[in-house]
């Protein structure tokens, strides 16, 4: 309505002022254009709604707006909540480990499950005896052996106790083991019944005090129980080392309790291990000077007396006996020669193989090995 009224104002002037109007009409109609125009009173009373209407929307959109600002709020519990989520990863890694050390050990009930054979605890039993009375260089403390003779007395029985039938169930290495562990047990017994060795006068001739010569019938007399059959050591040692086993091997695991004998081993033989035992026995005694040895001045090959040809030496022939090399010898001798090259160094058995030298054999120490 304001916005008629001021068009009608504006007309009425463009009216008037327009030309080829005379005064008069002008003036004539000019007064009724007035008072129509204010006859018109009601519009500005009217006009006054408009104005409200403006100010009213004002305060409106504050009203709009202000909750617009109070809806931010949800960005608080967004960041409340990924705190949360940092929080809870520690407390699941510290839950996990605490199961672990509740869990059982059933390990150590296995072994008591497990029954052993007698033949193991046999070797258990002798392995114990080895541990404590021999030390690495095969020497025996048989003052402190006798001492517990019960002990080894003990072991001795069980070894009567194999049944034959379990003994033929056994492997090459499994008997052989058996048989060398028998013999050296049944010597030690021997030996530390008879310790400290009373001399005989007319054997002082030709041995010393302490020497196990003076144990009368040490090899043929002493009777030996093993499977339920009576032996001797000298019965042992022709019928299984020398004849049925053909290994030379074994005559350097067989103790002769004396200086000069192959060390005794401070383990029992095993079939499993036998083939690794008797290398290293042979090595060991190979590298003593009680075994080989060479003087490259007076070109002398030293040997120990258990290889001479009337001993041990002829039992090498039927496994290294040769025509091809070390010519000079006799046989059995040759065949010696032949197998120790397996064990000794390369400058040695170049020496043996290419060298010109004579063999002699060592004089036998029988002093007992304590």
């Amino acid at each position: 309505m304001l916005k008629y009224f001021k068009f009608v104002i504006i007309s009425t002037a463009m009216l008037l002022l327009s030309p080829g109007c005379t005064p008069q009409t002008n003036e004539a109609e000019k007064l009724p254009q007035i008072e129509t125009a204010k006859q018109q009173p009601a519009v500005p009373t009217k006009v006054e709604a408009p104005k409200a209407e403006v100010i009213q929307p004002k305060p409106a959109e504050e009203i709009k707006t202000e909750p617009k600002k109070e809806v931010q709020p949800p960005k608080i519990e967004t960041a409340k909540i990924e705190v949360e989520k940092a929080v809870e990863p520690p407390k699941v890694e510290t839950e996990k480990p605490e199961p672990k050390p509740a869990n059982p050990t059933p390990k150590p009930i296995a072994p008591k499950k497990i029954k052993k054979t007698l033949i193991e605890n046999i070797y258990d039993d002798y392995a114990d005896i080895l541990e404590n009375f021999v030390d690495d260089n095969g020497m025996v403390d048989y003052k402190m052996l006798k001492r517990k003779k019960s002990r080894l007395k003990t072991t001795i029985n069980k070894f009567a106790k194999i049944r034959p039938d379990e003994y033929s169930s056994w492997t090459k290495n499994e008997k052989t083991a058996f048989w060398l562990n028998a013999y050296n047990i049944h010597l030690l017994k021997i030996i530390s019944s008879n310790y400290p060795i009373e001399a005989s006068r007319y054997r002082l001739i030709f041995w010393p005090p302490t020497s196990i010569r003076h144990i009368q019938g040490i090899w043929s007399s002493y009777k030996i129980i093993v499977m339920d059959e009576e032996f001797t050591l000298s019965e042992i040692s022709n019928r299984f080392f020398k004849k049925e086993f053909d290994d030379p091997r074994i005559f350097f695991a067989i103790s002769h309790a004396s200086m000069s004998s192959p060390p005794l081993l401070n383990e029992p033989y095993k079939g499993k291990t036998l083939d690794k035992q008797l290398d290293d026995q042979v090595k060991k005694f190979l590298t003593s000077p009680n075994g080989f040895s060479i003087d490259r001045k007076e070109q002398t090959v030293y040997l120990s007396s258990i290889l001479l040809p009337k001993w041990y030496g002829k039992y090498f022939i039927s496994k290294f006996q040769t025509d091809k090399k070390f010519k000079n010898n006799e046989p059995s001798t040759r065949a010696v020669l032949n197998f120790i090259t397996n064990y000794i160094s390369d400058s040695s058995v170049y020496y043996l193989e290419r060298e010109n030298y004579s063999v002699e054999f060592t004089k036998y120490d029988w002093r007992l090995n304590e």
